[in-house]
């Protein structure tokens, strides 16, 4: 990123007329944004016409990566087709009853029906929506209160925010509210205590959750919130047993289980979905980023078969299901999923999704293991993280300096807190895994 801004340049023009997220609005009026105007494969140009490698696809969707004309050419075919169409008052029209079918073909659990919208934020947030509604239909509208990590991420609407267990969606924000409790982060490195073994610390963990419940009322919590996998977390992957254990408590009162899974389905964790890899089985599912490739715009809200039925029932009696959104199963977004789904499966993505990210761990543990201030690597699937001992009095600021010299080194990471984040394209070869994992080393000594 420019140190200053040229007054003239589209940099200039941006910092005057953008709001960026999860950037420094202060130091942003001064720095500018890096300006990328071009991409293909994993490399993006920005307007100076510097390349980078796409370390993160873009925010961990862009699985098939940039400039793919078989996705192009039918978003183009379907927008002179039918560019728009709503599904309020029995409306339809043949994209999204074609994706819903594939998805309830392959969803990780049995599932009745799917909610869309266009982001995973708005998912999230209509999965608690649908929570409360269920609770309702049943005759149980004391169940309103939400269980959820520390560390977890899952949006930016007002309740997704309230879920999301991270500092910066709440502070002078007036979040979380009421209800919303947050649990130990499932990191058996960061939070085991001297000598705790995985399954050991699991057990901790689910008795903390036990306690939450008895304290609170079973008969007053809707929800318990998951990724699978921890993305803006740092790839927190979940120790022995703790889901088996979250599982087996949740069903003993009754508990709705809601999977996040907006970073992980679709292949990221080598398989279709990561409650498959992390053998969960939802009430609800949410899932968006990779659903179209990021090309367009969509989300999905798998709907199990207890929570349809009650909500269904409930509609009946009030004479209308009162939750939509203009763009859900935007028909154009539709047919990019479709595609980008068909196109994952006849080019096998999700095993290559698999076999790279074998090549990422290995990468990631020969090249980084024993550097300067590495606490632990950790991977799953197509995705790694480093988390990084942090410099007293100034949380983030050594991940933040690492991401801003791979920046110069013309590499695209993330840094989330303490940690260094890896997560391409699916289409990722050898050698870019190679040069990321080299350069994030280079930068970690750099910053010793």
């Amino acid at each position: 990123m420019p140190n200053s801004i040229d007054s003239s340049s589209l940099s200039a023009r941006d910092a005057q007329a953008v709001v960026h997220g999860l950037t420094n609005l202060a130091v942003h009026a001064q720095r500018g944004a890096s300006v990328i105007e071009s991409g293909h494969g994993v490399w993006v140009r920005d307007v100076q016409g510097r390349e980078y490698i796409e370390a993160m696809s873009g925010l961990w969707c862009i699985a098939l990566g940039y400039g793919n004309e078989r996705l192009a050419d039918v978003a183009q075919r379907q927008m002179k087709q039918l560019a728009y169409y709503p599904l309020t008052h029995h409306k339809s029209h043949p994209p999204v009853i074609a994706l819903a079918e594939k998805l309830l073909s392959i969803a990780p659990a049995p599932m009745s029906r799917i909610w869309f919208a266009s982001t995973g934020s708005e998912a999230n947030d209509c999965a608690a929506r649908l929570s409360w509604y269920y609770w309702n239909a049943l005759g149980q509208p004391q169940r309103r209160q939400f269980i959820s990590h520390k560390l977890a991420y899952h949006g930016n609407t007002i309740a997704s925010a309230s879920l999301s267990g991270v500092k910066y969606a709440h502070e002078r924000f007036n979040l979380p509210l009421p209800g919303f409790h947050h649990v130990t982060t499932p990191h058996h490195a960061r939070h085991a205590q001297p000598g705790e073994s995985e399954e050991a610390f699991s057990d901790r963990l689910i008795a903390d959750i036990e306690r939450l419940i008895e304290a609170q009322g079973a008969h007053t919590i809707a929800a318990f919130f998951v990724e699978p996998v921890m993305g803006a977390g740092g790839i927190v992957v979940p120790p022995a047993r703790y889901y088996e254990r979250l599982q087996a408590l949740l069903k003993q009162h009754d508990i709705l289980l809601v999977c996040d899974e907006v970073v992980t389905a679709f292949g990221r964790t080598g398989e279709m979905f990561g409650s498959t890899t992390m053998k969960l089985q939802p009430d609800l599912l949410v899932c968006a980023k990779a659903l179209s490739s990021a090309y367009i715009p969509i989300s999905a809200l798998m709907i199990g078969p207890r929570v349809y039925e009650a909500i269904e029932r409930q509609s009946g009696e009030l004479g209308m299901f009162g939750l939509t959104m203009t763009y859900s199963g935007h028909p154009v977004a539709c047919a990019a999923a479709i595609a980008t789904l068909d196109l994952m499966k006849d080019e096998n993505l999700f095993a290559r999704a698999g076999q790279k990210g074998r090549v990422l761990g290995d990468a990631m543990h020969s090249a980084l293991k024993g550097l300067p201030n590495v606490i632990s690597i950790r991977t799953l699937g197509l995705a790694g993280a480093v988390e990084l001992a942090s410099i007293a009095g100034s949380p983030g600021k050594r991940a933040y300096d690492i991401f801003m010299d791979c920046f110069h080194k013309g590499v695209w990471v993330r840094p989330a807190g303490e940690n260094i984040v890896i997560c391409p394209p699916y289409i990722v070869e050898d050698a870019h895994i190679d040069q990321i994992v080299q350069t994030v080393a280079d930068s970690i000594r750099r910053h010793a």
